[in-house]
């Protein structure tokens, strides 16, 4: 836990005086009683006194001021908050290396299982466009609520020559801002101005690939882009990290997984690089990641929820002095 204020706790000192000067008047008190000449005659005459339950509704007060004390350092946690991602890209490499069979039955086929079940798991609201990228990338389809037209732009991916990485981030980022609709009064920005990475929390990237890059720009180059305008980029690995020779089109080559540019591309954006060496693994990181998109972990500022505890505490004092004593002490 943080403080934006944290010189205000320095007021907490306050409670010990606080407890010293209560109980200053309860000894007084008991000396004021002590001038009758007779204590059991007062004592028959009140009756049964409160005993413990006296000191219940000060020491309620006590801990109400303690609270109110402590909150107004304007304490930070970071707390799970509900995640308000409206837009989801997801970027798939559909390159001829995608035919390996080192991932069943194939890591083409196990990405489009994988990446339909995704879209299982993520709330109706959440609006996904697909993009594809060998080499070169295309959008097939624009960001929609409409499941039935995303699984049906997964199932006609078509293999192909290349891999452009870079060319699938830019395309993905573009898409996924242009796409964001603007509110009642808002125009678009005239001048682009660079946001901390990770910030734009209305939309986000999952890409995924299995092999380096062979044409295109930098993927680093369209990360950092990426970054500038705040959008994360969920990077994921899929096949065995030895790579495999395969052929295609009458030629064959050996292809291997990068992972040290997907991880330098999430890290670049703030996000996360999942590797997933098996169908299963693939399954389980689209889970992971279908959790991530609808909660996310924030530092948050939680001052309202001590200002309500101590709320609580001071009508919960107050209403067990007028139940026991008739009035509030």
């Amino acid at each position: 836990m943080t403080f934006a204020w944290p010189d205000l706790l320095w007021s907490l000192l306050a409670l010990p005086l606080l407890v010293l000067l209560y109980w200053w008047l309860m000894h007084r008190r008991k000396k004021n009683t002590l001038r009758f000449a007779s204590l059991s005659i007062v004592k028959q005459a009140m009756g049964k006194g409160p005993g413990w339950r006296r000191h219940v509704p000060p020491v309620l007060m006590l801990l109400a001021l303690a609270t109110l004390l402590f909150a107004s350092a304007r304490p930070r946690a970071v707390v799970t908050l509900p995640l308000q991602q409206e837009t989801i890209i997801l970027a798939m490499d559909v390159s001829g290396s995608m035919r390996a069979t080192d991932v069943l039955p194939n890591r083409m086929v196990a990405a489009q299982e994988a990446a339909k079940a995704f879209l299982n798991d993520l709330p109706r609201s959440v609006r996904v466009g697909v993009v594809s990228f060998a080499g070169t990338a295309a959008v097939v389809q624009p960001p929609t609520q409409n499941r039935e037209d995303i699984v049906a732009a997964i199932d006609r991916f078509q293999l192909q020559r290349g891999t452009a990485i870079g060319s699938g981030i830019d395309l993905s980022q573009i898409t996924g801002q242009r796409n964001m609709p603007l509110g009642p009064g808002d125009k678009p920005p005239k001048e682009f101005t660079p946001v901390p990475p990770g910030s734009f929390s209305s939309a986000a990237i999952v890409l995924l690939t299995d092999g380096q890059r062979t044409t295109g720009p930098d993927p680093m180059d369209a990360a950092k882009m990426a970054a500038d305008r705040g959008v994360k980029v969920y990077s994921v690995g899929i096949g065995t990290k030895e790579g495999e020779t395969i052929g295609f089109e009458g030629w064959s080559m050996r292809v291997r997984l990068d992972e040290d540019t997907l991880k330098n591309v999430a890290n670049l954006t703030r996000a996360e690089y999942f590797y997933a060496g098996t169908a299963a693994d693939l399954k389980k990181v689209y889970q992971s990641l279908s959790s991530r998109m609808i909660v996310e972990k924030k530092e948050t500022e939680i001052t309202a929820i001590f200002a309500a505890a101590a709320a609580a505490l001071v009508l919960l004092s107050a209403a067990l002095s007028v139940w026991w004593f008739g009035r509030v002490a």
